[in-house]
């Protein structure tokens, strides 16, 4: 986990620093940070062959499903849009609070 989470902070910190650097060019620059999300990689791929895992990792989710989607798509449209045209170095959590516990 070291790497993976490294890698995460890698990615935020470089959102940030990137979105100062082209604020003045009117660039925005934001990341999306989406937990589990229902596709084929997980329904059809690591869930597979661990049925476990998945019911450990549901169990313990505080919305009680995995995301969707949709639901990732609707927010980097937001993101993509004028109404968030004041959002730049913005990490974008959408995780139904996972990250919360």
């Amino acid at each position: 986990m070291p790497a993976y989470c490294a890698s995460k902070a890698g990615v935020v910190g470089l959102t940030r620093a990137t979105a100062l650097d082209y604020a003045k060019r009117n660039i925005r620059v934001n990341a999306v940070l989406p937990a589990i999300i229902e596709t084929p990689m997980t329904t059809g791929g690591i869930f597979v062959n661990a049925p476990e895992l998945e019911q450990a990792l549901l169990a313990q989710h505080p919305i009680g499903r995995f995301g969707r989607p949709d639901e990732v798509a609707e927010a980097v449209l937001w993101l993509a849009s004028d109404k968030a045209s004041f959002v730049t170095g913005h990490a974008m959590l959408i995780d139904g609070a996972n990250t919360a516990i």
